[in-house]
């Protein structure tokens, strides 16, 4: 063997021949076992993979479920409200406004006494709106003589003579309804004498009782618990007589009261449940003589729960512990129930049913 043999000899004995098998490291082996042991063929750089595209369609999925339940929420509020607890069904939680007529009486509610804490426990109106939230104002268009932006504002006023009338702390009290009458046609007659004897007699008759328009209670008898006033209601409107723009109020207002001068922690709580429809008139100036931001009154009724039995006094008084007057009839009503309209058999004022036997209050 020459020297140059010789050398290459060492050489390779050291690095490997060129060509040779080489032993796979222990790594090596490790990948090898686990390639084996799959199924399918392994997965290279460019493998397609399904899992991506799946992922990505999941998301695009999720997004359009999102964007049409945001749609959903925004054109149907009232209604998603009623689908989670906002609806007559027993749950708990506001209801929805009411936007039509219900077809039934609220459902019945746990027999649970009224408290100075909890004025409306035991009570439907216990998820009802408060005040002026719970009388639903509808959306505007042109009507008779007025254009949308009008109707508008007469039905946004309509709402402002219920909340002067019915809510008006000082009202309330026994004052006079200044708010209440300066949204009242100063040249409708009938409507004017009315006010003026109602306002000013000692002892008003069914005709002239201030109560048919306004809720008033005498401050040395019964104050209200609180400042909440539980409402729920809705305005509804039409073309009327000589294009006029007619709107009807159909709300019930739950008035929580106590005796005056009664601050014990177990004072007795009764609620007073009066319902009110009254029909205003928005006349066209052109036709009928009015004053700009009044209207006149074409009907107004009443019906009232636990407000008195005796003669008109121009008050409500709630009965009171051994002050509890009996009922004058038989009629039993739900004072909640407002699937039924008021008895307006009479002509254009009524009492009601006010002293019915009342099945819950």
């Amino acid at each position: 063997m020459s020297d140059e043999e010789w050398e290459r000899f060492l050489r390779e004995s050291v690095t490997g021949a060129a060509g040779a098998p080489v032993e796979p490291s222990a790594r090596a082996r490790e990948v090898e076992r686990r390639l084996r042991g799959r199924s399918g063929p392994p997965e290279g750089p460019r493998t397609y993979s399904p899992a991506g595209p799946r992922r990505r369609t999941g998301w695009y999925v999720a997004g359009l479920v999102t964007v049409v339940a945001l749609l959903v929420v925004g054109l149907f509020p009232q209604q998603v409200v009623g689908w989670f607890g906002g609806s007559d069904g027993g749950q708990d939680g506001p209801l929805a406004a009411e936007s039509e007529g219900p077809r039934e009486a609220p459902g019945a509610e746990p027999d649970l006494r009224p408290t100075l804490a909890e004025p409306f426990r035991g009570s439907p109106a216990a998820r009802w709106g408060d005040g002026a939230a719970g009388i639903t104002v509808p959306p505007a268009r042109a009507t008779g003589w007025m254009d949308a932006a009008r109707v508008e504002r007469a039905l946004r006023q309509s709402r402002d003579f219920l909340v002067a009338a019915g809510l008006d702390s000082r009202v309330l009290r026994g004052e006079r309804p200044t708010k209440a009458i300066a949204l009242l046609n100063p040249h409708q007659k009938d409507v004017q004498e009315y006010l003026r004897t109602a306002l000013s007699s000692k002892a008003p008759t069914p005709e002239t009782d201030p109560l048919l328009l306004f809720s008033r209670f005498r401050p040395e008898q019964a104050r209200l618990v609180g400042d909440v006033v539980k409402t729920r209601g809705r305005l509804t409107y039409r073309e009327g007589k000589r294009g006029a723009l007619e709107v009807t109020a159909d709300v019930t207002f739950v008035y929580p009261t106590t005796p005056a001068g009664d601050d014990g922690r177990d004072a007795a709580v009764v609620r007073t449940i009066v319902r009110r429809e009254v029909v205003m008139s928005w006349d066209d100036p052109a036709k009928v003589v009015t004053e700009p931001g009044t209207m006149s009154l074409v009907s107004y009724a009443l019906d009232m729960t636990n407000g008195g039995c005796s003669a008109p006094t121009g008050y409500f008084v709630p009965p009171f512990g051994t002050a509890a007057e009996q009922p004058t009839d038989e009629a039993r009503v739900d004072p909640y129930d407002r699937s039924e309209p008021i008895d307006t058999s009479d002509g254009t004022t009524s009492t009601g049913n006010g002293c019915a036997t009342a099945t819950r209050s």
